[in-house]
Parts: structure tokens; C-alpha cells; sequence
């Protein structure tokens, strides 16, 4: 198992919103033992000389193998954060996206692979189970308060 820790400097990430009714396309966050201890949507880094638009679309064909589009403008996000004693931080860079219909994600987890070679896994997420006492919190912290209700 890869022990992922954050870097110590600053991270721009870009992330999808894609949704199913209520339910929201999420990975889990896990700790060293690999116990779930949160969710956050699908995304990742933004390489040094390419938009977040463009990140984002080649993080999700990296994981998922598909082509996505962002809807709209993103919102903005600063995650400051620990993971297993250390600290984070991010500033996010968060789209609704669009997947074209004859690209079928399928119901329940998927496993995934980074490009590192290092497995995760992502679900559909009920928002309403989220940041819920005795539910799973969603990452960053403050996200769900942004969300337009669906």
C-alpha cells in the first residue's frame, strides 16, 4: 500500500462535480491502515503550464477513461488540512461536469488506478448521508455548503 502524505507547499487540484440525482461520483479518502475516513470528487493535480479546465479532463480520462466536460464556470476553494499528522494545502478548483450519455459509469465502487499505479476506489455518494452525524464527511471541509441543492 502506498502511505500518500501532502506536500509542503502549496497544490492546485481541479475537481468534477458529477452527479446522479442527489448522489454525487466521490473517492475515498482512507488513512494509513486503510480505514475510509472521507470522500472528495474526482480530480486531481494541475501540472505546471495547463489550465484546470485541462486537468481536470485529463484526470478523469487517466481514471475513469472518459471524456468529460466542464458546465460552467468553477468555484473557487482554499483546503488548508491534516492527513495523518501533516499538514495540507490546496486551492481547489471546483467544475460541474457533464459526461455525454453513451459513456456509462457504472452504479456502485469502482476501482481505480492513479498514474502512479497506486489503487483507489470512488462510489456514488448520497449528498444527504454527507457531513452527517455518523456519516462519511465530505472533503474539503465546507464543500457541501457550497452545493446547489439537486
Amino acid at each position: 500500500m502506498t502511505l500518500w502524505r501532502p506536500a509542503s507547499r502549496i497544490r492546485i487540484k481541479a475537481l468534477g462535480l458529477h452527479w446522479r440525482g442527489n448522489r454525487l461520483l466521490a473517492a475515498e479518502v482512507t488513512d494509513d491502515s486503510g480505514h475510509v475516513k472521507g470522500v472528495r470528487p474526482l480530480g486531481g493535480s494541475v501540472e505546471f503550464g495547463e489550465t484546470a479546465e485541462t486537468a481536470l479532463i485529463r484526470e478523469f480520462q487517466e481514471e475513469l477513461g472518459i471524456t468529460v466536460r466542464p458546465v460552467g464556470p468553477p468555484f473557487f476553494m482554499e483546503n488548508l488540512f491534516f492527513h495523518e499528522g501533516m499538514p495540507g494545502h490546496e486551492i481547489l478548483v471546483i467544475f460541474d461536469i457533464d459526461v455525454p450519455a453513451d459513456t456509462p459509469i457504472p452504479d456502485g465502487r469502482l476501482r481505480l488506478a492513479e498514474s502512479d499505479g497506486s489503487i483507489f476506489f470512488a462510489d456514488w455518494f448520497d449528498l444527504d448521508a454527507l457531513d452527517v452525524p455518523g456519516g462519511l464527511p465530505l472533503f474539503p471541509t465546507g464543500l457541501k455548503a457550497r452545493l446547489r441543492p439537486r
